[in-house]
């Protein structure tokens, strides 16, 4: 399920089929679809062994199960800047931090957009990691709305093709009270995929 949010609150809430049908809510990217299959390889003796002792060898390990779901990839410790805050504050935030990107929340803790380090730089010049010429300006000139976000059950799969589609780094992940609980990146994503293996990413 994905919602979307913007200044004056949702703006959309349903399912992936119909998210890709909105027109124009945010600036998207056409896929190309993938014609036919993959090539497959040519199954011979060598190849029935290596597999057969690829196989013994995921025994050897307890399959940890499908990972389907954002809840079970996100970040649970989300950093969020006020949209009230002053550009040069959320961009010390992020520095301190040592991330890209956070979401933005309005004063009554609803989620209202996004803001990366790029669009903190359109107001203020940094010189030797010193903010400098910093404009009077607050996050909610600068950042991105509305934003995509999507519920913690929500298929990974999904989320990654949003995050292609609609080329953004992350995605909020907001609970059925339009709280805030997770932020699933890209790295994120990357992160299941090459951590403890072996492990099902879909089946």
């Amino acid at each position: 399920m994905f919602s979307v949010y913007g200044l004056s609150g949702p703006i959309f809430r349903g399912t992936f089929e119909r998210f890709k049908e909105l027109p124009g809510v945010l600036h998207s990217r056409a896929i190309r679809p993938i014609a036919g299959d993959e090539p497959r390889l040519p199954f011979n003796a060598p190849t029935a062994q290596a597999l057969g002792a690829y196989r013994e060898m995921l025994r050897a390990e307890p399959d940890r199960g499908p990972l389907y779901h954002a809840y079970q990839i996100m970040q649970r410790q989300v950093v969020s800047v006020s949209s009230r805050d002053a550009v040069e504050r959320a961009w010390r935030l992020l520095l301190e931090r040592r991330i890209h990107q956070a979401p933005v929340l309005d004063p009554g803790y609803q989620l209202v957009g996004i803001v990366s380090e790029r669009d903190l730089l359109t107001a203020l010049n940094v010189d030797e990691g010193g903010a400098r010429d910093v404009l009077a300006r607050q996050v909610s000139d600068v950042m991105s709305t509305p934003v995509v976000s999507a519920d913690p059950v929500t298929d990974i799969r999904r989320i990654a093709e949003v995050m292609l589609e609609h080329q953004i780094d992350g995605v909020p992940i907001v609970n059925e009270s339009a709280a805030l609980v997770g932020f699933v990146s890209r790295s994120d994503i990357l992160r299941a995929i090459i951590t403890d293996p072996p492990l099902s990413l879909w089946r």
